[in-house]
Order: C-alpha cells, then sequence, then structure tokens
C-alpha cells in the first residue's frame, strides 16, 4: 500500500466521498448523515440552516474566530488538537478563518473556501475515524497555502460517483473541485488528510 495519494490524478466526471478499510459512515446523535459536521446550514436547505448561516460569514473577521485562537492555539505556529465531535467543525472553520484573513491576510474568496474545505475533512475525520481527536495544522509557503487535518485512522478516504442531486457525500468531491491539490499521507499511527490552495503573495 502506498503511504500517499493525491488528489488531481485524472478523475473525470463527479465524485463523492468514502472511507475504504471498511469504516462505513455512521450517524450523529441528532440523526445527521451529511458530510458536513456543524455546517450551521451551509449546503443544508432547510430555514433554521440558513438563518444560521447568515448569522456568520467566513469572509468577514469573527469575534469568535479571535476567541477560538485565543482558546485552542494557533494551528500556524503548532498542531491544533480538537475533541473529534461535530461541535469541534465550527472550531475548526473558525480557526481558517482568522489565520487566511488575519494573520495571512488573504481574500474573502480564499477563506470562503477554505473554511469549507476544512469542514469537509473535519466531517470526515469525525465520522469515519472513531478517534477521540484530531489535529488541524496550517501552513504557508511561497504561492500556496496548506491546510492539515490527521486522525489515527489509517483508514484512506476515497472518491465514488456522485449524482447531481445528492446532498450527502459530496465531501471529497467538492475537496478536489475547489482545492488545487489534495492527498492524504499515512503515518506509522494514523494519518494527514490535506489540501492546498495556490495564493497571490504581494
Amino acid at each position: 500500500m502506498p503511504t500517499a495519494y493525491a488528489g488531481r490524478m485524472g478523475w473525470n466526471g463527479g465524485v463523492r466521498g468514502a472511507y475504504s478499510s471498511g469504516t462505513a459512515p455512521k450517524g450523529t446523535p441528532d440523526g445527521h448523515h451529511g458530510d458536513m459536521a456543524g455546517l450551521e446550514g451551509i449546503g443544508q436547505p432547510r430555514g433554521q440552516g440558513r438563518a444560521a448561516a447568515a448569522r456568520w460569514s467566513p469572509a468577514v473577521e469573527d469575534e469568535q474566530a479571535l476567541k477560538a485562537l485565543e482558546l485552542f492555539g494557533n494551528p500556524t505556529e503548532a498542531e491544533v488538537p480538537l475533541p473529534s465531535r461535530p461541535e469541534s467543525a465550527a472550531t475548526a472553520r473558525r480557526l481558517t478563518q482568522v489565520v487566511v484573513l488575519r494573520t495571512w491576510r488573504l481574500t474573502p474568496k480564499l477563506a470562503e473556501d477554505a473554511v469549507l474545505l476544512v469542514s469537509e475533512l473535519v466531517g470526515n475525520a469525525v465520522r469515519h475515524t472513531g478517534a477521540r481527536v484530531f489535529g488541524l495544522r496550517m501552513r504557508r509557503r511561497p504561492g500556496w497555502v496548506r491546510v492539515e487535518v490527521r486522525d489515527p485512522s489509517r483508514g484512506l478516504p476515497c472518491l465514488m460517483p456522485v449524482q447531481e442531486l445528492d446532498v450527502s457525500g459530496r465531501g471529497l468531491f467538492l475537496v478536489d473541485k475547489l482545492s488545487d491539490r489534495w492527498g492524504v499521507d499515512l503515518l506509522p499511527r494514523g494519518k494527514t488528510t490535506w489540501f492546498e490552495m495556490r495564493v497571490t503573495d504581494l
């Protein structure tokens, strides 16, 4: 088995995410089986979700994001451990938001995409790995930003066909469409799932 594989390897058409090695999707206590754990209504059609999404925008600096940075730590300095619960997706999103907008001073559009994609990676780690904790790390190098989610499972996510009207199973589909590169690095214990996006350095 290879120690890593990456996205952008020539898939054609729509795809959806699934986990290999028998790690079938698990429902959360509230019965939600979608790919966006705790996404506060983004991509969820019900009215309550729309109202929640309107209260918070990843493209606008947020006081709660700064509080999350103080409470949990800066993922650009060291890996931030978060409990493997659906509500941790909101923390990961806010950490991503504040890093992209305030620390790196990048565009609101990039912040929106990065927040959405980190939600997908966190959602997969929460639902499919059985872990108690996952780690969030963010890195920047000239021309690129990289977001990593580490978990203790060695089950590999894979891409499967997705239909236009599917409302779940779109996690890796979105990662593949919105990022410039993505992949999984197997570790001695667990794996790191990551995506990278190109940026214009001023």
